[in-house]
């Protein structure tokens, strides 16, 4: 073979180099770049277990601290905990690539994560500066990401993208100063912050609805919704850490015997009504893209996160009471009101679906059902019974919604169609 028709490796190696810098540093996708089709990558699963131990944290100290002021703290611990995951996940589904740039920067997101947790528990307290100097860290690297997409984004978006960069701009400031606060100041700044992203959300797609200057680049996806459900399934598992714990401590005080098995897993039936709610009503389910819905959709799932993992952290103290003829003041009212806001909040979830009118005959009924139960489940804080019969009849008023929920599915004959709940 001769010298020229042999192959020039050195091309062939710089072509290698060149497509592997063009997969590992892709710009990010513009807002209004939808994928319709896109599914919730391992990546994204691997970003949210970081997630499990923050709440985790998060929820051990609330176990431990079970008063006003320790659920005070826990709402607003985990209201800045959830805002850093909506705006990580968010990035993610308008925003991501599957490239090396995309996995780099979710590596980084959750290697500050793992930092912050190791100081949540004690957020409140003796860790609250390291606590707000890493979170200010997370959202340094958040800010930088959204900056690259305004860069890059048609000037309909650029409005959004700016007040977006200055709320960052805000809160990043706000957090590096209440670092050097004193405890309960720190808290109110913390607190104030968590109101903000409130107002946030729910001001933005109102915005985009009454202003033609307003571009909210958010669309709800089937993506969107199983991450949102993923969280929930997150929330979740902490009711089962509540279990285990519950049961394991009552083991070393008392001993185990049948009554503090028999509160345990009770008390275990209560994190299955609460997904049978959740899922069969709310899962997998889009809301709708118009007016302040969507606002609201994410405002709804906060409040579920969050009595879900409250629900969770009361179980302990219910478990170790097992052989008390009462349930203490603060077990009850930290129970039954996390399941009562965690009613409300899936009822909240319900007026923001697109398929409410539709299913109005199903739906708004269903509504009430849940408001009723709520009320109920403040009823029987309210009465503080043993342990025990304070998890059955949570777990009662609850599979009583659900069995009528379900009776008007099957009373409506859409179930004949496999239009049951999923």
């Amino acid at each position: 073979m001769t010298e020229e028709l042999r192959p020039n490796s050195t091309d062939s190696d710089d072509k290698v180099i060149d497509r592997f810098r063009r997969w590992f540093w892709r710009p990010p996708r513009r807002h209004g770049e939808v994928l319709e089709d896109r599914t919730v990558t391992f990546l994204e699963l691997f970003y949210d277990l970081v997630y499990v131990v923050v709440i985790a944290q998060a929820a051990h100290h609330l176990a431990e601290h079970v008063s006003l002021q320790g659920a005070v703290e826990f709402v607003i611990i985990f209201g800045l905990v959830w805002i850093a995951w909506l705006n990580g996940s968010l990035y993610h589904e308008l925003h991501g690539q599957r490239d090396g740039r995309t996995r780099s920067f979710v590596f980084v997101q959750m290697a500050i994560l793992a930092l912050l947790a190791i100081f949540t528990a004690d957020a409140a307290g003796e860790t609250g500066m390291e606590f707000a100097l890493v979170y200010a860290a997370f959202l340094l690297v958040m800010a930088a990401l959204w900056y690259g997409v305004q860069r890059i984004d048609e000037a309909r978006y650029r409005r959004v993208t700016g007040f977006y960069l200055t709320m960052m701009a805000i809160t990043t400031s706000a957090m590096v100063v209440s670092a050097f606060l004193p405890d309960d100041l720190r808290t109110l700044v913390w607190a104030c912050v968590v109101g903000l992203w409130v107002l946030w959300m729910l001001a933005l797609s109102t915005l985009s609805k009454l202003s033609e200057n307003w571009e909210a680049g958010v669309t709800a996806t089937d993506s969107m919704v199983e991450r949102f459900g993923l969280f929930t399934i997150i929330v979740l598992g902490e009711v089962v850490v509540g279990v285990v714990e519950g049961t394991a401590e009552a083991g070393h005080e008392v001993g185990h015997d049948l009554i503090s098995y028999a509160t345990g897993l009770l008390a275990l039936t209560i994190g299955f009504g609460l997904w049978w709610l959740y899922f069969d009503l709310v899962g997998r389910r889009l809301p709708r893209d118009h007016g302040p819905s969507l606002g609201r959709w994410f405002l709804a799932h906060a409040l579920i996160g969050l009595s879900i993992a409250a629900a969770g952290a009361s179980l302990v103290g219910l478990i170790v009471q097992a052989h008390d003829g009462a349930t203490s003041p603060g077990t009850a009212w930290l129970l039954t009101g996390s399941v009562a806001v965690c009613l409300g909040a899936i009822a909240l979830a319900i007026t923001t679906l697109a398929l409410l009118e539709e299913l109005a005959d199903v739906y708004r009924p269903t509504v009430a059902a849940l408001l009723l139960g709520a009320l109920a489940t403040l009823g029987v804080g309210w009465l503080q019974p043993a342990p025990w019969l304070l998890a059955l009849t949570l777990s009662l008023i609850m599979m009583a919604i659900w069995l009528f929920a379900i009776n008007r599915w099957l009373a409506s004959g859409r179930a004949l169609r496999g239009e049951m709940p999923s």
